[in-house]
Order: structure tokens, then sequence, then C-alpha cells
């Protein structure tokens, strides 16, 4: 096992890569989208779990931050990679032996323990915003710490959204995979060679993290808001499949009431952070990464449309008269078609459009 956690660390780039192509050939399978074919999405699982310990193993790399209860069990980012990648396998298997119905009570087991992992990288992080669902370590403390106490940086000029990418925290997947597989390819190599790592780690520095009252006592009203907006969007997914349970996937309910909790948590995590007029010590000062993390999560609105019943309502038909009118031409209307099936094949799945 050492041997081959050395191998990971060394060939760090040309893992990422070597996992991203295969990511992507994994769409091309057979029968991916077909209810009855579990192997694929298997695969798919597989693989998605192996990239998730590989950079595991890449951000233990002796000398590299490491988060102070790190090497005491295995991190959050590990356990909600790993839920993630299995539970498309777990949606296939129980629409195979329990049904279109049944498959939601199983869905809804993998998000409460997605939410369970989150809410605890939540408050171990101390109170700081999840990154890419919780996949990606926030360093944003560890960039306030002085340079002095961490004994310098190889490259001096660093700043806070260069650090997100530190320990090669490159997001293990990306919303809408159905489209994002095959762009990881070239994203994950460029990103880990782009950035450097830490020099000179001082283990002996402890980062302090608040605990819930010292985040509201300090924070005041915007903490408030901030803890709120954060924990609505934890929840988000899992109030998301109880309400598909309970109303059915063709239901406007679960639809609107999920965007109506998705865009409570983000004005309440506006409030916590937007500046305005407003000035002082009071207010959460995002990191780049976190303001990153605010676009992606406007970003994913967009799947609403791939949702049910907005897609079969609307979507599917505007989707359908495109590719019949692009089938005209044949190089595009040939890959037009099989972005549509791609796309149609995708929506059939809960986990590709939960953007969770």
């Amino acid at each position: 096992m050492e041997a081959y956690k050395l191998w990971v660390r060394k060939n760090r780039e040309f893992v990422h890569s070597m996992e991203s192509l295969a990511n992507g050939m994994t769409w091309l399978l057979p029968e991916r989208f077909s209810n009855s074919e579990i192997g694929p999405e298997a695969v798919y699982a597989f693989l998605g779990i192996v990239s998730a310990v590989n950079q595991h193993i890449i951000d233990r790399t002796p000398g590299k931050y490491q988060p102070s209860c790190s090497e005491e069990r295995i991190p959050w980012s590990l356990c909600i990679s790993m839920l993630k990648d299995l539970e498309t396998v777990v949606e296939v298997a129980a629409e195979h032996f329990y049904g279109k119905e049944g498959k939601w009570n199983f869905l809804i087991i993998m998000e409460f323990l997605k939410a369970l992992a989150r809410l605890g990288s939540f408050r171990d992080s101390g109170y700081e915003m999840l990154i890419q669902g919780g996949e990606v370590l926030n360093l944003k403390k560890f960039a306030e710490v002085p340079e002095a106490q961490i004994g310098g940086l190889r490259n001096a000029g660093m700043n806070a959204g260069q650090l997100h990418y530190l320990n090669g925290q490159i997001p293990p997947s990306l919303e809408g995979r159905a489209m994002a597989a095959l762009n990881r390819f070239g994203d994950k190599a460029r990103m880990a060679s782009d950035y450097k790592f830490l020099n000179n780690y001082n283990p002996a520095v402890v980062l302090k993290k608040p605990s819930l009252g010292t985040v509201l006592s300090q924070k005041g009203l915007f903490g408030m808001s901030f803890v709120a907006g954060e924990v609505i969007s934890i929840l988000r997914p899992l109030i998301y499949v109880l309400l598909i349970r309970k109303h059915g996937t063709l239901a406007w309910k679960p639809w609107f009431l999920s965007l109506a909790t998705e865009l409570t948590g983000f004005s309440l995590l506006l409030y916590g952070t937007s500046h305005g007029a407003r000035t002082g010590d009071k207010l959460y000062t995002l990191s780049t990464p976190e303001k990153d993390e605010m676009k992606r999560r406007k970003l994913i609105w967009a799947l609403y449309v791939m949702r049910d019943p907005f897609f079969t309502k609307h979507t599917k038909h505007r989707l359908e008269k495109t590719d019949k009118y692009l089938s005209q031409f044949p190089i595009i209307g040939y890959l037009a078609g099989k972005i549509t099936e791609l796309l149609v094949g995708a929506q059939t799945r809960y986990t590709y459009t939960s953007g969770s």
C-alpha cells in the first residue's frame, strides 16, 4: 500500500488525467441509461471512489498542510465524495429491484447521510462555507495565518484564491456530470501543474476553530444569517427528495419548494456576506474560492430546467424540436442527436440533476 501511495504522489498529474479520461469514457458504455443496466454505473462509481481515494493520498503528502483532525479519521471531504459516487449506483439498483417509486426511500437515506457528513464538515471547519459541497477543503482560515507562523511559502505572492488549490484540492466532480465528465480531463492536469505547495509547514501551529456560540456572539445577526443560509443549503436536497416521495416527480410542489428553499438559503448567505454600506468585523469576508463557490451555486440553478415536471412539460419538447431541425445537417445533426440523447438519458437519473 505504501508503494502505491508513493507512486500516486509522484505521478499525480498523470493519475488525474487518466482518471478523468476513464470517467469520460464511461459515458460511451452501452446501455448507460438503461434501467436494467447496473454495471456501467457501478464502473463509474468505482472509478469515482478510486479518484477520491487517490486525491486523499495526494492531500496527505508529508510536509503539506493538514487539518488537525485529518490523521485521526477519514476526512469529511472523502466521505462526501464516496457517498456522491455511490448514490447513482444505489439509485439504479433500487429502481431495478424496487421500481421507480421504491427507489426514493433509498435516495432519502443517501441524502440524509450526505447531509450529516456536510453538517459535520461545516462544524469542524469552524462554520466556514463548504466548497464544492464539502468535497474540497476550505483553506480560508489557513490563509489568514501569518506567513511567519507557517514557515513561509515557496511562492510568497500566492494569494487566498490560489490557496484554494493547494494540497491538490481539485474539485472531484462538477454538477451536471453528463456534460462535465469529459471536460475534467484537461482541467485537472492543468490545475495540478499550475499551483505550488506549502513548504516548511510548522506542525506546532494549530488553527483554533470557533464554536457555534462564538460565531454567533462575534458576528451577531450576520453570523446567524450566514450559518442559517449554509445549513439550509445543506438540507435542501434532503427536503427535495422527501417532497418527491410524497408528491411524485410530476408534481410542481417539490420543484417550487426546492427552488424557494435554495433562494432562501442563498439570500441569507448574501445578507451575512454582502458589504454594501455596512462595514466592520461582524460581516463575513469571502475569500476568492468562496466567491467562486457562490457563483457555482448560482450556476447550478440551471439544473431546474432539467428537473421534472419542468423538463417533461417544457425542456424536452424544445430539445426534440431543435434536434429535429438540426437533423437536416449531416455532422451537426448527428452531434445534436447525441447531445439530446445524453441530456434526456441523464435527466432520468435524480443524481445527475439533483445539484447535491
